[in-house]
């Protein structure tokens, strides 16, 4: 699909069902919630969207604040479900996304699951350093295996590799290390405001290794007491990738909750975790 000036490639995963949005994290794409998509399939409409800057949409726009990030969403929305809300569900960066487009526009959203996402905002610097990191990379890379070497086998490593394209005589990244450095100095700014004034029912998930310390953790909640929170017994800030079973079971307890079906009845809310 395109808006204005910018391409948006979004993976339709299919399903029956109300609409359900992945928004992925920095430097990733749809493809990296594919396994979350097929979990939920049998009881929603799933799709994917390569936000800007990332994956197959438009690399270089010129534009990268977060209402135009936010704006993407809600054209989704338009695009699949115009009738009714759906629920996001998104990672870091994408979790970002989600809770801005819900607090402006509660009305196309009915419900928010943020993994590893925080409203806090970042230490100077860090956005450049994470740019510098990717400038790093000596791309093109020759085969898989070079990348790898690079790289190295974790999943979010993995999910790098399968994500490369062949272009300039090897594999490259779908992404700009400057357009990554500039997108996170938006997401980087502190957004307690947004975050408070939410009034969609919202699960957060952290990771047992991510980003947050205990006490960033508690301060999301503490700042907005209705947020349900989900601590899982494993896995690191890309949790939806290396505790893939356990997230996909926070997940649907949360969905289930707030969506219950005539086969699953429920007598109240998700236990809290």
């Amino acid at each position: 699909m395109s808006r204005g000036d910018v391409d948006l490639s979004v993976l339709d995963a299919g399903g029956e069902g109300r609409l359900l949005i992945l928004l992925h994290g920095l430097a990733g794409s749809a493809t990296e919630m594919i396994a979350t998509a097929d979990a939920l399939t049998d009881s929603f409409h799933v799709v994917a969207l390569d936000q800007r800057g990332h994956g197959r949409s438009t690399r270089r726009p010129a534009d990268l604040s977060r209402s135009a990030f936010v704006d993407d969403v809600v054209a989704v929305i338009d695009l699949f479900s115009a009738a009714e809300p759906a629920t996001l569900v998104g990672q870091s960066m994408g979790a970002h996304t989600a809770f801005l487009t819900a607090s402006a526009h509660p009305d196309r959203v009915s419900d928010l699951v943020m993994l590893e996402g925080h409203a806090q905002g970042g230490r100077p610097g860090e956005a450049a350093a994470v740019g510098t990191f990717f400038a790093s990379w000596p791309t093109p890379f020759a085969d898989p295996d070079a990348a790898l070497a690079f790289l190295g086998d974790s999943p979010l490593s993995c999910a790098w590799i399968t994500d490369l394209v062949d272009a300039d005589g090897g594999l490259s990244p779908r992404f700009d290390a400057d357009v990554m450095a500039t997108t996170l100095e938006d997401v980087h700014r502190p957004q307690w405001t947004a975050w408070e004034s939410l009034t969609v029912p919202t699960l957060v998930v952290f990771g047992r290794d991510g980003m947050f310390s205990a006490a960033q953790r508690d301060e999301l909640i503490a700042r907005r007491p209705q947020t349900r929170r989900a601590d899982l017994t494993r896995g690191s800030h890309d949790a939806h990738l290396d505790a893939t079973d356990e997230w996909i079971a926070a997940l649907r307890r949360h969905l289930v909750g707030v969506h219950p079906s005539p086969a699953q009845p429920t007598s109240g809310p998700p236990s809290r975790q």
